[in-house]
């Protein structure tokens, strides 16, 4: 097993960032991921997908093989329905941001619901089995269920840490508990990592949202003016 890290790692310090076609990353879950290209961060893999950068511990990385047919990936991801129905209709039933929900999403599983981590957590928004049924979940890979108990429990945590998006988000990925602990963020590069990709994701979210609300306010004033207006 050390020889296959080592061989990998080795690899990846070789290639660096450069493109590469298609390959398929083995996790110790089972999970196979869809990359583009891949980069060695110290002990992190920092892979491109179709839903953007992805970081994974190395350690949780146990082969990296070529997929046989090169299929193009989008640059930008798009929630696409149903997903973007069910995101606002559990924005709407738990006064969620909708934004906040997609970029939970997108780094919790990268759109797929039937992904699974290697603590076991599952769906689009990474439910742990014990949290999912706490929360009345009972297909934790149906995309309706796990987006409104996901965001239910995102609602929860927001509410116990007065809105502090930061703690919040640590809680969802570490545990309360964790929290509660060190009265902070926790010290793990995980937990770390993810808060900053998941806010990145945010306000990247959130300022393209308002910059279509603005040109389609842009549009309407146009469209409603007179005329005689219109033509000056």
């Amino acid at each position: 097993m050390r020889l296959k890290r080592a061989a990998i790692l080795l690899s990846l310090a070789l290639l660096g960032a450069r493109e590469m076609r298609a390959e398929y990353v083995v996790l110790r879950s089972g999970q196979r991921l869809t990359v583009t290209s891949y980069q060695l961060n110290g002990d992190t893999y920092r892979l491109q997908m179709a839903g953007g950068f992805v970081e994974i511990a190395a350690e949780e990385v146990v082969a990296i093989e070529p997929e046989e047919i090169f299929t193009p990936v989008p640059a930008t991801p798009a929630v696409k329905p149903p997903y973007r129905e069910l995101v606002e209709a559990a924005a709407a039933r738990y006064n969620v941001d909708a934004d906040l929900i997609t970029s939970v999403i997108a780094v919790e599983s990268n759109f797929d619901p039937k992904a699974v981590s290697h603590k076991k957590a599952r769906g689009l928004m990474q439910l742990l089995p014990e949290t999912a049924a706490r929360l009345g979940v009972r297909n934790i890979e149906d995309p309706q269920e796990n987006i409104d108990a996901g965001t239910r429990y995102l609602r929860d945590l927001l509410q116990k840490y007065n809105n502090n998006l930061v703690l919040a988000l640590a809680a969802y990925n570490a545990g309360p508990e964790r929290i509660q602990r060190y009265g902070r963020v926790p010290p793990f590069a995980e937990t770390i990592s993810y808060v900053r990709r998941v806010k990145r994701g945010y306000e990247n979210n959130k300022a393209s949202t308002l910059k279509k609300r603005a040109e389609g306010t842009e549009r309407t004033a146009a469209t409603s003016l007179p005329r005689t207006e219109q033509a000056q």
